[in-house]
């Protein structure tokens, strides 16, 4: 088990490298120029002259290869960041200096990733308790009208699309109503018990709207496990139905409900744009949206990708540890 868990580092580790490596690549090298913005918001006409003088304090004339170097160093040891003409101390890790306010990105970064991971615990939380044990409900009575009723439920949940679903709970929830209190991001630090209130309804929604596909999903799996053939020897043992449900057909069909979980669980990680940009919470997905806007916010957008990344590869990772103790099938060593 050792073993595995080294080589799963390892091949995280290069995993994460690459996603680097091409990303570097789109945003800086790409078809978008990273001197264009700062030339533009630098005021005055943006000459070639100009543009060419900003390219090179940025070191954007240099070989690829050298300039990702110079990025890497910069992520384990720090580097003077050049913006146009100012330079910029940035301490490690550095993922450069944001063109729109001037500060280093990694401190920006931790400020919005605790709303973000918040929101992907709670909300997750929501989507794989209901999801599941609607799924298991469902697949416990197929072929009802309880199993129908479930079925036909979540596929209109998941046929609204959901930036509407969050609109509509945003303004007959919180702004005519008042059922759920104001949302947003308060900081944990000063009252844990406000910032739970903030964040409930994005969380809430975000469960209830991604649910439906764990319930159908769980539903499919645990149909299909009932009929295995150790599901019919565990009945003729005489074991009582909850029993095989829970202690065996669960545990076969949890497998691959896990891997989708950490699959969705990532991305969630990496931003919940239209949860964070509809209830104004200042979170990694509204802030990198708003780092879109004329002028691009290239460094903004490049953390962005990295952390989503970085945490999609990360879920893969413990997904992986996870399957060792939920299937025997799978357990090394």
């Amino acid at each position: 088990m050792f073993g595995f868990v080294v080589r799963r580092l390892l091949s995280s580790f290069v995993v994460i490298l690459l996603a680097s490596f091409v990303v570097f690549i789109i945003f800086y090298l790409g078809p978008s120029n990273p001197a264009e913005p700062v030339c533009q918001a630098a005021g005055g006409r943006c000459t070639d002259e100009r543009r060419e003088a900003i390219e090179k304090n940025m070191g954007l004339d240099k070989p690829v290869l050298e300039a990702y170097a110079t990025f890497m160093k910069g992520v384990v040891a720090g580097r003077e960041v050049t913006v146009g003409s100012t330079a910029y101390p940035c301490d490690a890790p550095c993922l450069g200096i944001s063109y729109a306010t001037g500060l280093p990105v990694y401190e920006e970064l931790k400020k919005r990733i605790v709303p973000t991971v918040l929101i992907a615990i709670m909300g997750s939380l929501v989507y794989l308790v209901l999801g599941v044990v609607i799924g298991v409900f469902a697949a416990a009575r197929r072929g009802t009208m309880g199993d129908r009723m479930l079925v036909s439920g979540s596929l209109i949940v998941s046929s609204v699309p959901y930036y509407l679903v969050c609109l509509l709970a945003w303004i007959y929830l919180t702004q005519q109503t008042s059922i759920f209190p104001a949302t947003g991001y308060f900081p944990i630090t000063e009252n844990p018990f406000t910032t739970i209130k903030g964040l409930f309804l994005p969380a809430l929604v975000l469960g209830i709207a991604t649910a439906p596909t764990y319930a159908r999903f769980t539903r499919g799996q645990m149909v299909e496990t009932l009929g295995d053939d150790y599901i019919r020897t565990a009945k003729a043992k005489g074991l009582n139905g909850r029993g095989v449900m829970m202690k065996h057909a669960l545990r076969a069909a949890i497998v691959p409900i896990v891997t989708i979980f950490g699959l969705d669980f990532g991305a969630l990680l990496g931003g919940t744009i239209f949860t964070e940009f509809i209830f104004d919470i200042d979170g990694m997905g509204r802030w990198g949206l708003f780092a879109l806007r004329s002028p691009l916010d290239l460094p903004v957008i490049t953390a962005t990708v990295l952390v989503g990344a970085f945490f999609i590869v990360f879920s893969n990772l413990i997904v992986d540890l996870v399957y060792g103790f939920l299937d025997p099938r799978v357990r090394l060593g």
